[in-house]
C-alpha cells in the first residue's frame, strides 16, 4: 500500500480550562522537517512530541499548529502596583524639583502605565493531567493525519499502477516488430553489397559471422526481460506492508528508465520508436507521482 507524503489531520479537545485544537499538515520533502507552533505553556512537551512525530510521520515537511481558546475568563496580565506608585511619586518629585509649569495638567498616571514592567504577565502552568491529555490529543491528530495520507495514497497508487501496467502492455507490442526489424536490416545490408559496381569476393561464412555479430548488438531480449522484471518488482514493492517506500520505488523507476532508454537506442524501427516514446511518457508521469510517495 502506498501512502501519500502530503496530508492533513486535526483533533480538538478540552484540556483544563482551554479548548485546544491541533492541526497537522505536510508537503513533499526528502527528509523529515518539522515546524511546531505551540503556546508557551505546551512547550515543555515539545521534545516528546517531536520524537513521536518523527517516528510516526517518517518523511515530509511537517507543520503542527496548536491553538486554544479559554473556556472561562482568565486574567493573563497584572498591574505591578508597587512599581506604579514608585514611578508616580518619582515623576511628581521630578516635576516639583524642576518647577515645571502646568504640572497639574500632566497625566502622570498615563505616563506611568507605559513604563517598563508595570504590566506583569502570568505564566500558565501545565498540570500533569493536562500534559498527558495534550500528548494524547497530538496522537489523535497524527492518527487522523495518517488516515488522510492513506486515502490519498490509494488514489496515487491507482494512477502509478496504471502507468506501470501501461509500460508492460507497450512492451508486449514490441514483439511483432522484432523479427521484422532484423530481416529489414539484413535485406538492407545485402542490397548495399549487391549495389557495388564491382561485386566483391565475399567469404560467405565470414559474412554470416559479421551479420550475426551486428544483429546481436540490436538484440533486445535482455532488455525486455529486465524491463518486465522491474515493472513486476515495482508493483510488488508498492504492495508491501511497510509505510515508507517512496525512495525505494524511486530507485526502481530509475532502472525502468534505463531499460526503456536502451530499447530506444537499439530500436532501429519507426514503430518501435513510437512505442518507446509512449513508454517514456508513462515513465515521466510515474516520476512525478513518486515525488509524493512517502
Amino acid at each position: 500500500m502506498i501512502y501519500s507524503m502530503t496530508g492533513f489531520g486535526k483533533a480538538e479537545s478540552n484540556i483544563g480550562t482551554k479548548k485546544v485544537t491541533i492541526e497537522l499538515k505536510s508537503v513533499n520533502s526528502k527528509a523529515f522537517d518539522c515546524n511546531l507552533r505551540t503556546p508557551s505553556f505546551f512547550r515543555e512537551k515539545e521534545m516528546e512530541i517531536r520524537s513521536f512525530l518523527s517516528k510516526e510521520l517518517v518523511r515530509g515537511k511537517i507543520e503542527m499548529n496548536v491553538n486554544y481558546t479559554s473556556l472561562e475568563t482568565e486574567q493573563k496580565n497584572f498591574i505591578n502596583k508597587g512599581l506604579v506608585k514608585q514611578y508616580y511619586n518619582d515623576l511628581l518629585e521630578i516635576a516639583n524639583e524642576s518647577d515645571i509649569s502646568n504640572k497639574d495638567k500632566i497625566d502622570f498616571l498615563s505616563i506611568v502605565m507605559k513604563m517598563p514592567d508595570v504590566m506583569r504577565a502570568e505564566k500558565s502552568k501545565l498540570s500533569k493531567e493536562d500534559a498527558r491529555a495534550y500528548v494524547e490529543l497530538a496522537k489523535e491528530a497524527v492518527a487522523n493525519f495518517n488516515q488522510f495520507r492513506e486515502e490519498e495514497g490509494k488514489s496515487l497508487q491507482n494512477d502509478i499502477f496504471s502507468n506501470v501496467n501501461n509500460i508492460s502492455s507497450l512492451l508486449e507490442q514490441v514483439i511483432p516488430f522484432e523479427q521484422e526489424r532484423i530481416e529489414t536490416v539484413k535485406a538492407r545490408i545485402q542490397k548495399n553489397l549487391e549495389a557495388l559496381s564491382e561485386k566483391p569476393n565475399i567469404d560467405e561464412n565470414r559474412f554470416q559471422q559479421e551479420m550475426i555479430y551486428y544483429i546481436e548488438k540490436l538484440d533486445i531480449s535482455e532488455e525486455k526481460v529486465r524491463l518486465k522484471a522491474h515493472c513486476e518488482h515495482f508493483i510488488k514493492t508498492a504492495e508491501e506492508t511497510s509505510i515508507a517506500k517512496g525512495k525505494k520505488l524511486g530507485f526502481i523507476t530509475q532502472e525502468i528508465g534505463r531499460e526503456i532508454n536502451t530499447l530506444g537506442s537499439k530500436a532501429n524501427h519507426a514503430e518501435m520508436q513510437k512505442i518507446v516514446v509512449l513508454m517514456k511518457d508513462s515513465l515521466e508521469k510515474i516520476k512525478e507521482q513518486i515525488l509524493n510517495v512517502l
